[in-house]
């Protein structure tokens, strides 16, 4: 829902000022649409159903994995692709991977986002539609900004975006946003009084490779991302979490998870480690090279664990979605 077009819609009607947040607080609940509203006056709802669509996305596809996650293609109403998830878990919960821009100017090799023609940052409302589309589906309680696009270069409308989601049942402290190292953001961030999580994509301890990788790292090279990361830390006193996406023979060997385990800080960091999901870039390494990599980091006192994959089968696993076929 475009919730600055509602807001003038309502006012060019005369409406008293509590009757946003009525609207509003009915959608967050998973309202169907402007017709389940019964406190608002029916003529109202008529007039809202012509003059502001119920959401700023339309659903071009569906799909539905093996374990129970859900990824939905969506276009904004100038036809840019966008990509969102619902992931279910056995402990009952159900979390978002949201995105904040159509494709990303960014191009991580082991992305298939990255690959993706660039289209623009998405809206705030564009992005709770994304959460709200699931939200009629059933009860959600955690986000993770980790679909398409790099977060930290659309701030503004992610933050906005944040401040609403407590009213879909997603409080800040279980909202998580993950950046490449996009230093200016993880600063802002910091700044933030919403205690949200700070995720950073590594995926390498030294700066040659990293590069490699992730060309953003000749912007931003590591010592001082991790440096920004020690900000926030201090700041937010909140643990910040690495992900590191684990590729055969690139990133996988003994001397360097020796050499992650020198440059993180246990008191500041928790690893992820990732299962890589193919998108033809890399082989993933082995269940047997990822665990000895998680022991040689556990001996060197970092806390480590093994990202469970979800919806691989339908590409909608991290650093799998594409939107492929779409504009």
């Amino acid at each position: 829902m475009d919730l600055e077009r509602l807001q003038r819609t309502l006012d060019d009607a005369g409406q008293p000022a509590f009757r946003a947040g009525q609207v509003w607080s009915w959608a967050a609940r998973g309202a169907a649409g402007y017709e389940a509203m019964t406190d608002v006056p029916a003529a109202l709802r008529a007039q809202l159903a012509e003059s502001v669509p119920f959401s700023t996305l339309t659903v071009v596809e569906e799909a539905h994995a093996r374990d129970g996650t859900v990824k939905t293609l969506f276009h904004t109403a100038d036809g840019r692709a966008v990509e969102a998830v619902l992931m279910r878990y056995r402990d009952g919960r159900r979390s978002l991977c949201l995105s904040s821009q159509s494709g990303c100017p960014l191009t991580c090799t082991f992305c298939a986002t990255g690959a993706m023609k660039f289209g623009r940052n998405l809206t705030a409302s564009e992005i709770l539609d994304q959460a709200l589309h699931f939200r009629r589906i059933e009860d959600v309680d955690h986000v993770v900004f980790m679909g398409m696009g790099e977060p930290m270069m659309n701030l503004d409308h992610v933050l906005a975006a944040c401040e609403r989601l407590p009213d879909l049942g997603v409080t800040h402290r279980r909202t998580a946003i993950s950046t490449v190292g996009w230093i200016p953001g993880i600063d802002r961030l910091a700044k933030t009084e919403m205690p949200i999580r700070l995720a950073l994509s590594l995926h390498a301890a030294d700066d040659a490779l990293r590069s490699q990788i992730m060309p953003v790292n000749d912007r931003y090279p590591l010592a001082d991302v991790l440096e920004a990361c020690r900000r926030f830390h201090a700041a937010k006193r909140r643990l910040v979490f690495v992900e590191y996406v684990m590729l055969a023979g690139v990133n996988d060997r003994y001397e360097q998870a020796v050499a992650l385990a020198k440059v993180l800080d246990p008191k500041v960091f928790k690893v992820n480690l990732i299962p890589y999901n193919p998108t033809g870039s890399y082989d993933g390494s082995s269940p047997d090279a990822i665990n000895a990599f998680r022991a040689v980091l556990e001996e060197h006192g970092l806390r480590a664990t093994v990202r469970l994959t979800r919806g691989r089968d339908i590409a909608a696993a991290c650093g799998q979605l594409a939107a492929a076929g779409s504009s």
